[in-house]
């Protein structure tokens, strides 16, 4: 049994708001560029300044929790984190994410190099020491699983298993967020961590843009797991997440020069940004009603991390360059908001559930002892709706049966009885045959009287699946205004009814009449109405020929239609649509309606509801 406890974080009892760390990247630009200074300027530990692009001679000044100047170390920034890892060990969250523009550091900082390791490497290594140094003085056992995944153009994509399609993002009862289907692999060590972590960073989407040889084309997520399980009684287990995010860097398409495959995953990358955004404001906002967490699978993924359940860090990354002053002045505005936004985690932790199962074992004995009552209860309820004094007698309980009595009485007579008593046996003999043959007629007619009930319910079933059929035929024979001689239906059996054929005789037909005739006895609509056809059995009811010359006129339009004829297709909206045309701009015609599957967007699944939609529209259903 899952249980949720609520935690105090220092004075704010249950609360835990975001920390904001500002990391400032040393200057990158040529020696011209260094002439002009930088835009921002550190001011102490915690605040700096940057220029108002309104009036130069004016400075804006923010505050964060922590303000890492040009020359910070990876170790220091490190230590800006730190404090949040404590408590993945004890049932909690824990998310640390870096954001900024293109060119600003931030996979610098979250992944690092061989000799300077950014965070995800530290803040692993700092969880498997936190976990050593448990186990020898807590009676606690402890793994450790990690996850690795990257969203690219709004698709979850598994890192740890290149092969795999989009995987979905859920949510449990108890708003935590799951990816089914995700790689969960247990590791041991440091080094069994950095075997499974360096191929699978090499699995990641870069390209270079004329801003970053090495653009991240992706939101990369590393999720940390740890499991805790008590040794003794009663063996409670609490699941601790860490997220390390590595958020891909908004980008200006004038300056980096995007086309064609990196326009359209700038375009993704900038989208679920300004979802971010929106996220939280929504969250600052005492108006709003609704949180649009779901408009991305950045921002779904987020939801613990933004207004959940999680202790949060969010890095910052900056660039000093005046070329980049309005990215870094949006990062820093959406920053100030950031740290106002207040988490409130919990404890995720598991109890055996026996308590649960012995509640259960006292419901199924009350149960199985009230089985027979409830038995009895049901027989006479029975009895009542039958009606039948017969049947109440026939399956009497509280009575022996007749033909008991009258075999015991026989044997009696058999064997001799008292001389000096009275023998009233004989007679008791023929009262009791005299009785049993009473009832033996009375349960004879009582079957013939269910006999002829079950006939009268089918007949009128039968002649109730009929009636619509009956109707259509009149319709039928009116819309011709012919005179026919119709012969009487025959049926096999009650069980199955055939279909209804009548044979018309017509005097005299013009061909306007012929056409008409042949339309409505072709074109058999089913006894059961239009729903029960569509639902069930469809492909199998409709004729071979108007089922292909159906699916050509859905190819036809797939291959020469234009944006508004494929709209007018069944399931099909403006975005499908532009998918089609762009899939045959660059493959060409459709050789088969299966080839519809490689389409993006529509799946496997979706493929049968497009078909069996579109081939009932052509029919006129």
């Amino acid at each position: 049994m899952a249980q949720r406890v609520a935690v105090s974080d220092g004075a704010n009892k249950k609360v835990s708001r975001v920390r904001v760390v500002i990391r400032l990247r040393p200057y990158m630009g040529t020696q011209d560029e260094k002439d002009e200074g930088s835009c921002v300027r550190g001011l102490d530990s915690k605040n700096l300044e940057i220029i108002n692009w309104r009036n130069a001679t004016e400075t804006v000044k923010y505050s964060f929790d922590v303000f890492h100047g040009e020359q910070t170390t990876q170790q220091e920034v490190f230590l800006s984190v730190k404090p949040i890892l404590p408590h993945i060990l004890t049932g909690q969250n824990a998310s640390v994410f870096a954001y900024g523009p293109t060119g600003a550091g931030k996979t610098h900082t979250m992944m690092g190099t061989l000799n300077q390791p950014g965070v995800i490497p530290r803040a692993v290594r700092e969880v498997f020491k936190m976990v050593n140094a448990k186990k020898e003085d807590e009676g606690w056992d402890y793994s450790i699983s990690m996850s690795y995944l990257e969203i690219y153009n709004e698709k979850v994509l598994d890192l740890l298993s290149p092969g795999s399609q989009d995987l979905p993002i859920r949510e449990d009862k108890d708003k935590n967020i799951l990816i089914p289907g995700l790689t969960h692999t247990t590791i041991t060590s440091i080094s069994d961590f950095h075997k499974h972590f360096v191929p699978a960073s090499l699995n990641r989407t870069t390209a270079s843009t004329k801003i970053n040889q090495r653009s991240s084309r992706s939101h990369a997520v590393l999720l940390l797991k740890v499991v805790r399980t008590q040794n003794a009684p009663p063996h409670r287990q609490q699941a601790g997440k860490l997220y390390l995010i590595d958020l891909a860097g908004s980008e200006d398409n004038r300056r980096t020069g995007n086309q064609g495959i990196r326009l359209k995953e700038s375009g993704a990358i900038n989208l679920s940004l300004f979802t971010l955004s929106k996220v939280v404001d929504s969250l600052n906002s005492s108006t709003a009603v609704r949180v649009p967490y779901r408009d991305s699978k950045l921002t779904r993924l987020l939801q613990d991390s933004l207004g959940g359940s999680a202790h949060s860090v969010m890095i910052t990354n900056i660039a000093p360059e005046y070329k980049f002053y309005f990215d870094t002045f949006g990062a820093l505005n959406f920053a100030s908001k950031s740290k106002l936004i207040v988490n409130k985690p919990f404890i995720c932790e598991t109890v055996p559930a026996l308590p649960v199962k012995r509640a259960r074992d006292g419901q199924e004995a009350g149960r199985s002892a009230t089985e027979p009552q409830k038995k009895r209860q049901r027989d006479e309820k029975k009895t009542e709706r039958d009606g039948s004094p017969i049947s109440a007698h026939l399956h009497s309980p509280s009575e022996p049966s007749v033909m008991d009595r009258l075999l015991a009485l026989e044997k009696r007579v058999m064997n001799g009885g008292d001389k000096d008593k009275p023998d009233y046996s004989r007679k008791e003999i023929q009262e009791l045959k005299e009785k049993q043959m009473e009832l033996e007629s009375k349960a004879m007619l009582y079957n013939q009287v269910l006999d002829e009930r079950s006939a009268v319910k089918q007949e009128s079933a039968f002649k109730n699946s009929l009636a619509p059929l009956q109707r259509k035929q009149s319709t039928a024979s009116q819309g011709i205004k012919q005179q026919a001689v119709v012969q009487p239906l025959q049926v096999s059996s009650l069980s199955v009814i055939l279909p209804l054929q009548t044979h018309a005789v017509v005097k005299k037909q013009s061909v306007c009449a012929k056409k008409k005739e042949k339309k409505l006895f072709h074109q058999v609509e089913p006894p059961e109405g239009k729903e029960n056809f569509i639902e069930t059995g469809w492909e199998s009811q409709i004729d071979t020929s108007v089922l292909d010359i159906s699916k050509h006129k859905i190819l036809q339009i797939l291959n020469s239609g234009s944006l508004k004829e494929l709209k007018g297709l069944q399931l099909i909206g403006d975005k499908k649509a532009k998918l089609i045309l762009g899939w045959r701009e660059i493959h060409g015609q459709f050789k088969k309606l299966d080839d519809l599957i490689k389409v993006e967007g529509m799946t496997g699944k979706r493929y049968p509801s497009f078909m069996k939609a579109n081939i009932l529209s052509v029919m006129g259903y």
